[in-house]
């Protein structure tokens, strides 16, 4: 599975889809497929995360930093190498996997913000060919995101990455972070303040960290303070809202499907159709029709 494209030479090995050119922001997610080989990556500022997607075990030899190990990756697997550790890979099989990069200095505002770990003497440990199934989930859930073109948008990508970095910092720390507890959810006056946000923005590209700023508290927390108020994420929340105010639009209105999807933060007519069917068990048009 690994580490495959020579990164500070920027290889003739590229993604088979990538996140690059779709403002993910703190995380950068690329899939690829290659022929046997081998290759080297060294990432400064990002710690990587590969996920094989290989159909078939993939016989590895892989080196990070002066560590050397063999092994055959199956389909789940997954290794860590951490910001500014050289890594090489060699593979002897037809390889798939998904790679994760992660900046260094976002595991940092969370080790800092939602873990009170001091982010100066943070560092995450390399694993070699480990079974991680909340990393595979979130994993697959962003590659998803890839194939789909971004379907879920920045909220949805936002939430995963904040999830993601904390699994990273409370099971691969060298130092294991005291989790603080929150409890009890929002105070009905911080509730309020974040869903007259969400309703006066449904149109708009809202994002996690802005949502988190109007409470002055961590991302992380915030998510975790608001599933525990309403029963669900933040995410799940603003999907259900902007499917709601399409309901009235087509019910209430003769605008096309087109103006409402964007009137109501869908980025396309598909994209309403899609979340649409999936909430309500009809098309956009089929719920104009019987209204």
């Amino acid at each position: 599975m690994k580490t495959t494209t020579k990164v500070a030479v920027e290889c003739s090995h590229l993604p088979v889809l990538s996140s690059r050119n779709q403002a993910w922001g703190n995380i950068l997610v690329e899939q690829f497929q290659h022929l046997p080989g081998e290759g080297r990556t060294y990432y400064q500022d990002e710690h990587s995360i590969c996920l094989s997607l290989a159909p078939r075990p993939v016989s590895m030899v892989q080196r990070q930093g002066d560590q050397t190990r063999t092994g055959a990756y199956r389909k789940g697997d997954c290794c860590l190498t951490p910001a500014g550790m050289p890594f090489f890979a060699r593979w002897e099989n037809d390889d798939r996997f998904l790679q994760m990069r992660i900046a260094s200095r976002f595991i940092q505002s969370v080790a800092t913000e939602a873990l009170e770990m001091n982010s100066d003497s943070m560092e995450l440990v390399p694993e070699f060919r480990i079974r991680d199934p909340q990393v595979e989930a979130i994993g697959m859930m962003l590659l998803t995101e890839l194939q789909q073109e971004n379907l879920g948008g920045r909220l949805y990508i936002e939430s995963l990455v904040n999830v993601l970095a904390v699994h990273l910092l409370r099971q691969y720390a060298a130092t294991k972070p005291k989790v603080p507890v929150y409890g009890g959810g929002l105070p009905q006056a911080q509730l309020r303040q974040v869903l007259a946000y969400i309703h006066d923005s449904l149109d708009q590209e809202i994002k996690l960290a802005d949502l988190a700023a109007l409470l002055g508290m961590s991302q992380f927390h915030f998510i975790r303070l608001f599933k525990q108020t309403i029963g669900m994420t933040p995410y799940q929340y603003l999907l259900q809202q902007r499917i709601e105010r399409a309901k009235q639009l087509l019910q209430h209105s003769d605008r096309g499907i087109i103006d409402i999807a964007f009137l109501c933060g869908f980025n396309s007519h598909s994209h309403l159709s899609q979340q649409f069917r999936q909430l309500t068990g009809m098309t956009p048009k089929a719920y104009r029709g019987q209204c």
